[in-house]
């Protein structure tokens, strides 16, 4: 399966049909955005004004544009970090990870075969997958997003079921869409630069009428990856989006967003040691069992190197192909201080892999050099329907003024997937290769001469990717199979409906004392239809429903009308099967046919506290604000002491919050902070161990407190700063740049505990000698922008990416490998407006 020809085949003609567009429009006059109003529904009003401007009242636009946002952010009890659309664009972000970076706190989960390729985002230590809004709708399924059509990215910390429903636990993630204005105007970005790169966006807005405005974004991309060796990427997408009624009290709003993506997936870099019950080839004691990267020396004393552009995967294998479609309706009416908006949104996600994870669980990467090219694969689409309505604004009762937000939510979604069949696999946590194989390869073989000599292993410091791979019937065999998707049996489908009701209401009690609260039902009924092996005939549902409830509370004082101080309480909860098959779902059903064992799950709860402080200075010119808080789980998932499941686990996560956004000088802009967290697994269950049978005595399961208990959460960093900075030099004549500060983040723990028995049936635990902790060192990253406009329509940037060329780590998974950030790369970028 070559994938060469996918490099040239991108249907990007919608997306060139928007720059078309541009050419062809007539000059069109870009209008600067006006001041933000403070309160909610001016701030929605404001997406029909013009958000393009760079800096308000010397700050990066951070108004929040969202129905259920009762009060300006400086009056809202907790922290909430907006990225702007042009600190994207100053940064050069493309991708919603890449716009992400510049918010301290929030790192990022890897893929692997049970937890889809996508974007992977942990907020104070919690992965948040499922936890990605657009405009305020649950976003469901795995994706890679871009930005070419986001106006702002909203983070919210602390759990916040109540204001988005199931999960939730550290925070979430909304996304608002650039939406018709009403103003002329047009806009385009060339960018080329190193490693190929090359991007066109186009931003076209048209008033056809006083009531009617259109406008469409477009984007194509194409470019291969800094540093990486055989990894490119490409994508196009168009965002078109008619409002009729604008000026108006009445307003109906149609929407499309599309996204194509075609790319050679990047498979990472082994950690260096495994440890387990059978192998443990790490040092004695507690060792950091880091990627494979630099000089490596083997246990026999061989040395080699191990470049960053190291690549595992296999050209004639590896793909990853996506399509994302949303389609959305909104209708509002002003009754004049509230609104009534009804939000119906139809998506379509689909996205079909092949990608290799260098996989090192039997110790081959330390003991012999050599990397174990396993093959996970997975195809699927995921069908969402919501409906939600939302009613808005403010009124008085007795002279305490209320701003208010309530509404309702009905969604449906569906999910199913299945598996590539490809020969010569092993069996895995989630069973896929089970599902789709003939015959499973013994894990003693994964990198036997036959394994190597078909390209299944490879060499750890020289592999080829345009090793020619082929699909064998099995590894006995010399007969070659085509790769295709598993039987219908072999499928896992699952279905979900949720019914939400929920309450905003933002109290001024005085002018100095604000009072917010808020309260959201759940009604989650989810079912899951699991794949059976090929021979299976027949299959069975697995079903819940759980009914939720969360809460928020808050109180602001306000020493000055531009400052605050607050406290504030929330809860999240995150039912059994939250994720519907579209993540790492830690609280999923499992395979087994039995109902009782689903019906005794439980509803894993998270509470978070957090105070703090709000500042604007300098007319409003520069914004601070810090918090502390504390998150945590008293009812995780995990095993018990007798060997079953159990909520008893804990986790918990202290920390603090700084954030800068402005003008600390005329013509000096920063934006950024800093987020220290104690991320402390205090109670991770129990792993369970196998003292062999011995004569006379069969094999008994022992448990022993799990090695997670009293460390740190995997994927997230204790320390983590963020500033970009720009400074106007000359007129027209800005520089610019980042600085990125990441500490050790960890992927997962293991140990070399194992039991044992004699003939009387004593079991005795042999104690670890041997502690590994899968982790990717602390880093530092530093980026640089120059720009200059020659007139009102026409600018030059240019950026450069990773200036000192670091080599660091973007994620860490839990096992396995850990993924290599892009090397240093430049692009320079025409824009162009009118």
């Amino acid at each position: 399966m070559n994938n060469d020809h996918r490099r040239r085949t991108t249907p990007a003609f919608l997306a060139l049909g928007c720059v078309g567009a541009f050419v062809s429009s007539p000059a069109l006059a870009l209008d600067k955005l006006a001041d933000t109003a403070a309160d909610t529904a001016d701030a929605l009003a404001d997406q029909q004004a013009d958000a393009g401007q760079i800096i308000v009242n010397g700050r990066y636009n951070q108004d929040i544009i969202s129905p259920k946002a009762t009060a300006p952010l400086i009056n809202t009890p907790r922290s909430v970090a907006i990225v702007s659309e042009n600190v994207i664009k100053d940064t050069g972000s493309a991708t919603l990870v890449e716009a992400l970076r510049t918010v301290p706190g929030i790192t990022f989960g890897a893929a692997e075969g049970g937890n889809p390729i996508g974007d992977r985002p942990f907020i104070r230590g919690f992965d948040s997958q499922g936890s990605t809004y657009v405009d305020g709708v649950r976003d469901t399924s795995a994706q890679s997003r871009e930005v070419f059509a986001v106006e702002q990215i909203q983070v919210v910390r602390g759990s916040d079921s109540s204001l988005g429903g199931r999960g939730s636990a550290g925070g979430s993630l909304n996304i608002i869409t650039k939406l018709p204005r009403d103003r002329d105007f047009a806009a385009m970005d060339l960018s080329y630069g190193t490693a190929d790169y090359k991007r066109i966006t186009a931003d076209i807005n048209y008033k056809l009428s006083d009531s009617i405005g259109f406008r469409v974004a477009g984007l194509w991309h194409d470019q291969d990856v800094a540093g990486r060796d055989a990894i490119w990427q490409r994508r196009w997408g168009v965002a078109p989006s008619l409002t009729l009624g604008m000026n108006s009290p009445t307003q109906l709003t149609l929407s499309w967003y599309h996204l194509d993506t075609d790319e050679l997936p990047d498979s990472g870099i082994p950690y260096t040691y495994v440890c387990s019950t059978t192998v443990c080839n790490a040092p004695t004691g507690f060792t950091y069992s880091e990627p494979a990267v630099g000089d490596v020396t083997l246990a026999n004393g061989t040395k080699g190197h191990v470049d960053r552009d190291t690549f595992y995967g296999l050209k004639d294998r590896d793909f990853r192909k996506s399509k994302t479609d949303q389609f959305t309706i909104r209708a509002q009416h002003d009754f004049g201080g509230v609104t009534l908006r009804n939000t119906t949104r139809y998506s379509h996600n689909d996205q079909s892999y092949i990608y290799t994870q260098p996989d090192d669980s039997l110790g081959n990467v330390y003991n012999n050099g050599l990397v174990w090219r396993r093959a996970n694969s997975r195809y699927g689409y995921v069908d969402t329907l919501t409906n939600q309505t939302d009613l808005f604004g403010k009124f008085s009762t007795g002279g305490i003024e209320h701003s208010f937000a309530a509404g309702v939510e009905f969604s449906w979604e569906k999910a199913r997937r299945g598996y590539y069949v490809t020969r010569g696999l092993v069996n895995s946590s989630n069973g896929n290769e089970a599902l789709t194989t003939g015959g499973t390869l013994a894990a003693g073989q994964r990198c036997s001469t036959t394994a190597q000599a078909r390209f299944n292993c490879t060499s750890l410091f020289n592999p080829n990717p345009n090793d020619p791979w082929v699909n064998y019937s099995s590894e006995s065999s010399a007969v070659a199979a085509a790769i295709s998707k598993t039987l219908p049996i072999a499928e896992t489908q699952t279905d979900a409906d949720t019914q939400s009701a929920y309450l905003f209401d933002s109290i001024t009690l005085t002018p100095w004392l604000i009072a917010n609260l808020g309260l959201r039902f759940d009604s989650f009924k989810s079912s899951v239809l699991p794949g059976q092996p090929i021979a299976a005939t027949s299959s069975f549902r697995l079903g819940r429903e759980d009914n939720i409830w969360n809460w928020q509370a808050g109180l602001v004082a306000k020493p000055t009308p531009n400052s605050s101080v607050y406290a504030s309480y929330s809860t999240s909860a995150t039912p059994p099967n939250s994720l519907v098959g579209e993540g790492q779902d830690a609280n999923g059903f499992g395979t087994v046919n039995n109902a009782s064992i689903v019906e005794a799950l439980k509803v894993e709860r998270t509470k978070s506290y957090e105070v703090g402080a709000k500042a604007d200075l300098f007319d409003s010119h520069l914004s601070l604000n810090i918090a502390l808080f504390q998150t945590e789980t008293k009812n995780a998932r995990v095993t018990g002491p007798d060997n079953s499941v159990q909520f008893i686990g804990q986790r918990r996560t202290r920390g603090l919050e700084l954030g800068f956004n402005g003008e600390i000088l005329p013509k000096w802009s920063v934006f950024g902070g800093y987020t220290y967290m104690d991320a402390k697994i205090v109670d991770g269950g129990y792993t369970a161990l196998t003292a062999p049978a011995v004569t006379g005595q069969a094999a008994q399961t022992v448990l022993v407190p799990s090695v997670n208990t009293g460390r740190q959460f995997p994927q997230t960093a204790k320390h983590s700063f963020s500033l970009w900075t720009n400074v106007e030099l000359l007129p027209k004549f800005n520089i610019g740049g980042g600085a990125f500060y990441m500490s050790r983040v960890f992927g997962g723990y293991a140990d070399n505990r194992t039991a044992t028995q004699d003939s009387a049936g004593v079991v005795t635990i042999n104690p670890a000698t041997r502690i590994i902790a899968r982790s990717v060192p602390s880093y530092w990253r530093f980026d640089a922008r120059a720009s200059y406009e020659f007139s009102d329509r026409i600018g030059l940037s240019i950026n450069v990416q990773n200036l000192t060329d670091k080599v660091y780590f973007a994620q860490a998974y839990t096992n396995h490998y850990a993924t290599l950030a892009p090397g240093r790369s430049a692009f320079a970028t025409l824009s162009v407006k009118y």
